[in-house]
């Protein structure tokens, strides 16, 4: 099977290159991107399984919301993805506590992602689900496209940056002084539009900018752009079904 000959058309046989003045070698690159893409598939199963389990095994949900120390796992359950960023940051290229690091990095969002879905209605996360899949899918596609034909997205960092710093502000304010239905609506809107745009600049960087040894925070940078997206949409249709 392996020694099948790949057809001239196939682009991803390596024959092709991905943008115009590709220097590397082709085949490597897309190597890198289908390992980065399995992480990243991993770490959503994994998501969706914590999640599925929060959701519907109702002792687990008021546990966390009606005890005590059910309120300390979950703060530490919000404050150990940024723990472990640190750590995942320096031993990114160090098997196996790369992937150790992911996992736990993965499973401690995933119960948080349950956690905030956990009194949402079905109706609600089902189409959260279908739209980030169907958004994910095309800005994708849209991004390979793009870059295919020269196409470059580096300018959008410093941009994304800011509007992601107002969009904190936003959430702090909206948490001290809480402004309405609308205003919650307004901020799941913006935060969608960000992490859309963050899904295309990381994509861009997949392609182009990613060495080789930096899969695992190619495939958190992506996984955090998905999770972020779904809890936006989230967000709006929350606040458009109350």
């Amino acid at each position: 099977m392996w020694n099948q000959a790949y057809r001239k058309d196939d682009e991803e046989s390596g024959h092709r290159p991905l943008y115009p003045m590709m220097l590397e070698r082709p085949e490597l690159r897309w190597s890198f991107i289908r390992k980065v893409y399995t992480i990243v598939t991993f770490q959503l199963l994994l998501t969706i399984a914590a999640a599925s389990v929060v959701v519907t095994v109702r002792p687990v949900s008021v546990f966390f919301t009606t005890t005590g120390a059910g309120l300390a796992v979950y703060i530490v359950l919000i404050i150990t993805p940024f723990i472990v960023l640190c750590p995942l940051y320096y031993y990114h290229q160090k098997h196996p506590v790369n992937y150790f690091l992911l996992g736990l990095f993965t499973v401690s969002l995933a119960f948080v992602v349950g956690l905030t879905c956990a009194f949402t209605s079905g109706k609600v996360i089902l189409e959260s689900v279908i739209l980030t899949a169907a958004v994910v899918v095309s800005l994708t596609l849209y991004t390979f496209w793009a870059a295919k034909r020269g196409h470059d997205f580096n300018f959008l960092g410093p941009f994304l940056f800011g509007a992601l710093v107002v969009l904190v502000l936003f959430a702090l304010i909206q948490i001290l002084f809480p402004l309405g239905r609308i205003s919650v609506m307004i901020y799941g809107c913006l935060a969608s539009i960000i992490f859309c745009g963050y899904i295309i600049y990381d994509t861009d960087n997949l392609i182009k900018r990613y060495t080789y040894d930096e899969y695992i925070w190619a495939a958190v940078a992506l996984y955090l752009d998905i999770i972020n997206l779904f809890l936006s949409l989230l967000t709006v249709f929350r606040a458009a079904d109350s």
